[in-house]
Formats: structure tokens, sequence, C-alpha cells
């Protein structure tokens, strides 16, 4: 498999798809300790959390929601089936993604990047130091 380079110079905003290409490589380059949480991991972009999720997660705003990891185990939240052969999900949010983006002035990939590290580790009950660490070190290929 040969490297991709994404080149983010946006006159509009990115769509559902520049998202997925740019969340794909995000998970292509995850730090290591994480990689064996994201085996069949299932990748799904959408603009919004839906109702369920908003009330699930108690949100105020649908904004709060910028990715949400889901275990393929999990019947509900705390709750764990034994035996299962349901593929982890990874949820963007498209629409609060853009809002964080455009009022951070961050790179866009880096803002991704984070999020998702965050969510992933944090599901995994990673230390918030571990998860600052797997953040802020610098991968050859995200230069």
């Amino acid at each position: 498999m040969t490297a991709q380079h994404i080149v983010m110079n946006f006159a509009t905003p990115p769509t559902i798809e520049d998202l997925r290409v740019i969340v794909a490589e995000v998970v292509n380059t995850l730090p290591d300790e994480l990689i064996g949480y994201t085996d069949k991991l299932v990748l799904e972009i959408d603009e919004f959390p839906d109702e369920a999720t908003e009330q699930e997660l108690d949100l105020d705003n649908a904004f709060d929601l910028l990715v949400f990891y889901r275990s393929g185990k999990e019947l509900y939240p705390g709750v764990e089936r034994k035996n299962s052969k349901d593929s982890s999900t990874l949820f963007i949010y498209r629409r609060p993604i853009l809002d964080m983006w455009c009022e951070s002035c961050d790179d866009l990939f880096a803002l991704i990047r984070q999020s998702v590290i965050e969510e992933i580790a944090r599901s995994f009950d990673f230390s918030d130091h571990d998860i600052n660490d797997m953040v802020d070190r610098h991968y050859q290929r995200l230069l």
C-alpha cells in the first residue's frame, strides 16, 4: 500500500467524503497503543449525532459531540455482551468538527486526529497522561 498525502486547502467546507478520507488516514496512523483496539473498526461519518445518541449521552447540544466510539460488544453504556462478532464503530460528526475547526483555526487533520485518539483511548480507560502523550507524539507520516 502506498502512502497518500492529503492536501487540505478547502475553499468550501469539507464534505462527508473529504472527512472519510481524512479519518481513514487518521485511523491508519494511530499510535501503536491503540492499533489493537481498532481491528475491524467501522467508520461512520454523519452530519450530527442522531436523537438516540443525544439522549443516551445526555447532550445539551448536538455540537458538543465531535467523535463517538461504540464498542461492538456494548449493548448499552456499561453493559457488554459476553460474545460478540459485531464490529466497533467510530462515529465522526461533520458539523461539530467543522465548527470546532473554524473556532480554533487548528489544522483539520490534527483536530480530527486528536479527537479520535482521545475518544478511543478514553473508551479503553487510558490515563489522561497517556492520552496526552499519544496526541503529542510525532509520527513520521504526519508531517
